[in-house]
């Protein structure tokens, strides 16, 4: 049996060597690439670094460009960004322009890569990357002239296909992006961006395994990206996996303690795992299946309570955990009493009233009356809702609620929307502000 490869000593690769150039870079690269639990180790090396930084010890242009570094690769762009702005040497500035670009500094990227190219940086990497400033600019032309402009031998580099594919995707050419992003994960299994953009394409079309497994592969490669963090939490909440949403989530405000919609969505997945054990069901859906599926009458229960349940034709444990308490007695001659008899019966198998009430369920369809609206707010009745370039969560629940078209979204009321699983506060107010911005609002606000 191979030894195993002992891992990278980040703390001693970046607190103990007296230098930061591309060979350390790699191994950071390496170590991030082995094992998550080098994204912690990589954190504390860089505190113990600010912490030096901050206290004046030790050479203060070399502290930052280590910081910098770290910060990038730990997905802290402005801080990043911030530190290198004055960095001396090519490893530095192209960082601090790699940086500027992930935070949307495209102008002052643009001349931060030309400075890293004279100061001696790969002209290829730098070219390719001043790429994707031009495109978050929307100067697709200036794009494609670069591209054109790159030699032939690049061409065929995973960075390269990227680019292209993600100009194409920019350029509403998604087809021709997504065989440009296969060609380029063909030559680098491991290039993330390109990952992270085949995952964003199955996400978006609810190919949903897929999905998963290209934003778990992204996440395996620095940097931390907070999108494939947030996307893939997001997508394993949608399939119960809350314990793994909970570490996505986690890993955020790691990076971003005060990320706003990280903490709230940590805080549900933490809410639902809690639920799931508290229940203390059987170890295995298998199992508890069987539960539910056991039949009332193995239950000694009083006549008046057997007769109600008949008339409702509930006849297994599984019916109860899908009607709620007031259902139960708003049937005739089901009282206090009865209802107290089912709920013991419930309490002994670990199961309570309601717990299996399909959240998903479509709320009620209201009709939209034309008349009340402006020509102007009527022209947007027919328009895509996919128009309104919606969070992934909140585009997700569109598509369980059927909701296809603004004018199919603005019939349906605040609350509708809040019944739909997964569907919170925080995508509620984003969909009032999309609808604001075209002056239009949801029904009964």
């Amino acid at each position: 049996m191979p030894e195993a490869v002992p891992q990278i000593n980040l703390h001693a690769l970046l607190l103990e060597r007296e230098e930061m150039d591309a060979g350390v870079v790699q191994q950071i690269r390496t170590a991030l690439t082995e094992a998550t639990s080098q994204f912690r180790s990589l954190r504390e090396a860089a505190d113990q670094l600010e912490i030096r930084l901050s206290s004046g010890r030790g050479d203060v242009d070399l502290l930052k460009l280590k910081i910098g570094i770290c910060s990038f690769f730990l997905g802290r762009m402005e801080r990043s960004a911030d530190l290198l702005a004055e960095a001396k040497t090519p490893l530095g500035k192209f960082y601090y322009g790699l940086a500027l670009n992930e935070v949307g500094r495209y102008e002052q990227a643009i001349e931060a890569l030309d400075n890293a190219a004279k100061a001696g940086y790969a002209k290829s990497e730098t070219e390719l990357h001043k790429v994707a400033a031009e495109r978050g600019q929307k100067r697709f032309d200036r794009a494609h002239k670069i591209l054109e402009s790159i030699d032939q031998y690049v061409r065929n580099t995973a960075e390269y296909l990227f680019q292209r594919g993600a100009l194409l995707a920019a350029e509403g050419k998604d087809r021709e992006a997504v065989a440009c992003f296969e060609k380029s994960i063909q030559a680098d299994s491991r290039h993330s961006a390109t990952l992270f953009q085949l995952a964003y394409y199955n996400d978006r079309n609810g190919n949903d395994d897929d999905a998963i497994n290209f934003y778990e592969r992204c996440l395996r490669i620095p940097p931390a990206r907070v999108g494939t963090l947030m996307n893939l939490g997001i997508l394993y909440e949608d399939h119960e996996r809350y314990d793994k949403a909970a570490a996505c989530f986690r890993q955020v405000l790691d990076i971003f303690p005060n990320h706003g919609r990280a903490r709230m969505f940590y805080r549900d997945s933490r809410a639902s795992v809690a639920q799931f054990f508290d229940e203390d069901l059987e170890k295995t859906q298998t199992a508890y299946n069987a539960v539910l599926d056991i039949p009332i009458s193995e239950f000694e229960l009083s006549v008046r309570s057997r007769n109600c349940l008949k008339k409702l034709n509930i006849d297994k444990l599984g019916d109860l955990t899908r009607i709620s308490e007031q259902q139960l007695l708003n049937s005739k001659n089901f009282g206090e009493t009865s209802l107290t008899e089912i709920k013991q019966i419930l309490g002994m198998k670990g199961l309570r009233l309601g717990q299996t009430a399909d959240q998903s369920a479509k709320p009620t369809r209201h009709s939209i009356n034309a008349d009340e609206y402006s020509p102007q707010e009527r022209a947007h009745f027919d328009r895509p809702v996919a128009e309104l370039n919606l969070s992934v969560r909140a585009r997700k629940c569109m598509n369980r609620l059927g909701i296809s078209t603004i004018g199919d979204l603005m019939s349906h009321t605040g609350d509708d929307l809040l019944e739909c699983k997964n569907f919170g506060v925080t995508s509620l107010v984003e969909i009032r502000e999309k609808l604001t911005g075209l002056s239009l609002k949801l029904r009964g606000d």
